[in-house]
This record gives C-alpha cells, structure tokens and sequence, in this order.
C-alpha cells in the first residue's frame, strides 16, 4: 500500500501534467505501477529516473535500506508495468541491468544524480538498475491508432513478436559472451540472465492472458454474431492449447541456456519460434476482417431510461 506521502506525491503528479513541488521540485519524476508479486493488484510508487537513449532508468535504491524495494520484488514476477511522465502513460519492459552494463548504467545514473552514491554506499546491497523500454519489434509495424478491435489485436501480436524477436537476439548476446569467455576459471560469462528471463516471462504471461481473454470473451461473442464460424474458432482453441505446450517448452529451453550447445539451442528456439508467430499470422487471417469494423475501446453502456 502507498503511504501517505506517496499518496500526496501521486495525486500531484497527475494534478499538474507531472510536475510536483517540495523536495521533488524540479527533480525528473515518473510513476511506475507494478503488479504485486503475491497479491496480483496494482500498485503507484513515485521514482526518479534517468533518460537513456530511448529508455529511462531507475534504481531500487530504497534510499539504502538493506532490503530490495517492493516495486523490485513486483517487476521480477511481472515484468510489464505502467509508465506515467508528464502526462504520458506507456506501458513497458522492466528489465535489471547485470553486471559490467549494470556498472556502465549505475554510472550514467550518479552522474546525473549523485545521491545514489550516498544510497549504495550506506548499503551492502548491490543497488539494481532496471531499464524500462518500450518494446519496439523490427519488422511489424503497429497501427498509428487503435479504433477497432482488430486494430488492438495487431497491436497486441506485434508486441508478442517484438518480444520474441528479443528473446531470440538476447540468446545470441549470451552465446556471443560465452564464445568470448570460453574457459569459465578465467572470467565470468557477462550476465544476460535477468534479461532473458524477464523477456520470456513477459512473453509468456502475455500470450496465456491473451489466448485466455480470447477463448473466454472474444470467440463465443463473435460466434454468437457469426454461428457459421464456431468451426474456426474451436480449431483456434485448439491452436492454443498448441501454443501453451510450445510456451512450456520455451521457458525449459531458456531456463538451460546456461549450458546449452548453441547451435541445437538456436534450431529448437526458431522451430518454437516459427510455430508461434505460424499461429499469430493464421489467427489475423481468420479473424480480423470479423474485428474490422467493431470499435475499440468499446462504447461505454448507456443508462436505463428511468
């Protein structure tokens, strides 16, 4: 739950397109709305950031306390998260930097903020430093705007496969490192665990939620509209129960990166991969000319006349 402060710091936030006073007067502030690990509700917590290139860092500073913040704990079993600056909200990846580029990054940000020195040195703790970015997939581009329903499912597959396209040049990276390190007494393999790990749990928790949402909303509401197409859409459910397998299979394979022989790694990993993206494209080719003209986001209901 937020405290009171931070309650106040939220509400004038949003009040004033971002800007807040007190001791964050002038200060770059951005809202991060995380999922609780255990709980699975929202919860607000005001940050300092640090631009990047075209991602903003933060760091689970906790002022320097020994314990990693609760928004930390949050992003590492959700990875996706809500943004606010100014008076833009996004959502985005929250991915923990790991060693020599944690480094590199923690840098960037004391020298922008050198408070942080103060927070790392008051602690034992290594301080993350988490990159939120927008995911932004080579090769598909996105509607401008979202006003149908089939607009928002493209929307949806082209984060899939901009995630999956991550996932498969950060396995890549890590092969990369490994080659460069290839006697583990002499130096350690640079780290992209974290990495990996939170594309693929985003990737994965997106699809089951996805094809969920489908399956229990989406197709029995068309099919009420279009009977004709029960057929399709019961082999799209079967597709899925398909795709959760493939999902399964994927986060075994990514869990064993570590030893992985590369080349058999890769084959496996573009095989599931090109199954995957096989369903995206033939779920589109069924459905969403039906989704064309169905506006999103839905028409709020009207009242009742009394």
């Amino acid at each position: 739950m937020p405290t009171s402060f931070n309650t106040s710091v939220i509400e004038e936030f949003r009040a004033n397109g971002g800007e807040v006073g007190g001791p964050f007067r002038g200060s770059d502030l951005l809202l991060l709305t995380t999922t609780g690990a255990r709980s699975g509700k929202e919860a607000t917590t005001p940050l300092g950031y640090v631009r990047h290139g075209d991602a903003l860092l933060v760091v689970g500073s906790n002022l320097g306390a020994p314990a990693h913040p609760a928004w930390y704990h949050n992003l590492l079993a959700h990875p996706v998260v809500r943004v606010e600056v100014g008076t833009r909200s996004f959502e985005a990846l929250a991915v923990p930097a790991e060693g020599a580029r944690r480094d590199r990054l923690f840098a960037r940000v004391v020298a922008a903020a050198p408070g942080y020195a103060d927070h790392q040195a008051g602690t034992t703790r290594l301080l993350p430093v988490v990159v939120l970015e927008r995911a932004e997939p080579d090769g598909w581009e996105a509607p401008a705007e979202v006003n149908s329903l089939a607009d928002k499912l493209i929307e949806v597959h082209t984060w899939l496969r901009g995630q999956l396209a991550h996932v498969k040049a950060e396995a890549d990276a890590h092969f990369a490192a490994r080659a460069a390190h290839p006697d583990p007494g002499a130096a350690p393999v640079p780290g992209l665990g974290l990495q990996i790990r939170q594309r693929c749990l985003a990737f994965c928790q997106a699809l089951e939620f996805h094809h969920t949402s489908e399956d229990a909303h989406l197709f029995p509401g068309i099919a009420r509209h279009h009977p004709h197409l029960t057929g399709t859409f019961a082999r799209l459910a079967e597709e899925h129960r398909t795709v959760a397998r493939i999902r399964g299979e994927l986060v075994a394979l990514l869990a064993g990166i570590g030893i992985a022989e590369p080349e058999r790694f890769r084959a496996e990993l573009n095989r599931m991969s090109e199954e995957l993206t096989a369903h995206l494209d033939n779920e589109e080719e069924q459905i969403l000319p039906l989704l064309a003209g169905v506006p999103w986001p839905p028409a709020a209901p009207t009242a009742a006349a009394p």
